[in-house]
């Protein structure tokens, strides 16, 4: 198995799968997005009463039930360093929480305003702020204030979406184009470059030439209009990888990560195999 990478940013990439099977390249999928380890807002603790600011009372209270905006606050990516934190039941503190397990927040607001994810303020690592700041969580009027405390834990997406690290990860056999050398410079042939939807070709030296093989939809519509000069098929042992993350992991980390499980589950496979043989 070998991985060509096409696009590589900090929110989405694309990469090509070679030497590999349908089997293998669904499992792939399949763990990029339910098995990568991330770290997401698991409880929240709300402050009651009264609040205090500049001898002004405010009632610490949202027009909104504080089951929601704790879902809110859930899904709102935040950073994951797998160098930093491990899952709590795995951690030396036997799960009651420490820097190496669980990251606080705390989240201080008076109305009237709009309460942002980055109104969330991490205790003891600036660095630990949120990527996304412009995330609206609850609108707070005159009078009305919200006193927050945050914890953030390791889990992955088999449990809860919250902890899903990569979206919109999607793939397909990478395309194989053919064209008769013999016809490439017919009329009925050059006109796959009019019928092609998706512009996978052009015109050079009087020739029809394949120029992003990528983009092919496998409409086949070049078949047709070609009276058989262009073959389009597909090769099942080459996929062509999309997605994208949502902020708390690159697109390049989510891709190491996933590749990394999906060798020690396959690893683990084979030693089971061997044992009971």
């Amino acid at each position: 198995m070998e991985i060509e990478i096409r696009e590589m940013e900090k929110r989405k990439g694309s990469f090509i799968l070679k030497n590999s099977s349908p089997a293998m390249a669904n499992a792939l999928r399949r763990t990029m997005l339910t098995d990568i380890p991330k770290m997401a807002i698991d409880k929240v603790e709300f402050h009651l009463g009264p609040i205090m600011v500049d001898d002004k009372e405010y009632e610490s209270v949202t027009p909104l039930f504080d089951e929601i905006v704790a879902h809110r606050l859930g899904m709102v990516p935040v950073p994951t360093d797998h160098e930093l934190f491990t899952f709590q039941e795995g951690c030396a503190c036997g799960g009651e929480g420490c820097p190496s397990c669980t990251i606080m927040y705390s989240l201080n607001k008076i109305g009237p305003c709009t309460v942002l994810s980055g109104d969330m303020m991490p205790l003891g690592n600036a660095q630990l702020a949120v990527k996304d700041q412009f995330i609206p969580i609850v609108e707070l009027t005159d009078g009305q204030a919200v006193l927050i405390y945050a914890t953030a834990v390791m889990g992955t997406a088999r449990k809860h979406a919250k902890w899903q690290a990569a979206f919109g990860v999607g793939y397909k056999y990478l395309p194989k184009v053919t064209i008769d050398e013999g016809k490439a410079g017919d009329p009925n042939t050059l006109k796959c470059v009019e019928i092609c939807p998706k512009n996978v070709f052009e015109i050079k030296n009087g020739k029809l030439t394949a120029r992003d093989i990528l983009s092919c939809g496998t409409c086949k519509e070049c078949e047709n209009v070609s009276r058989g000069a262009v073959k389009i098929s597909a090769d099942d042992t080459a996929f062509y990888f999309r997605y994208e993350t949502d902020g708390s992991m690159t697109a390049r980390q989510v891709l190491d990560k996933a590749t990394e499980i999906l060798s020690k589950q396959t690893e683990g496979v084979f030693a089971h195999i061997e044992e009971s043989i």
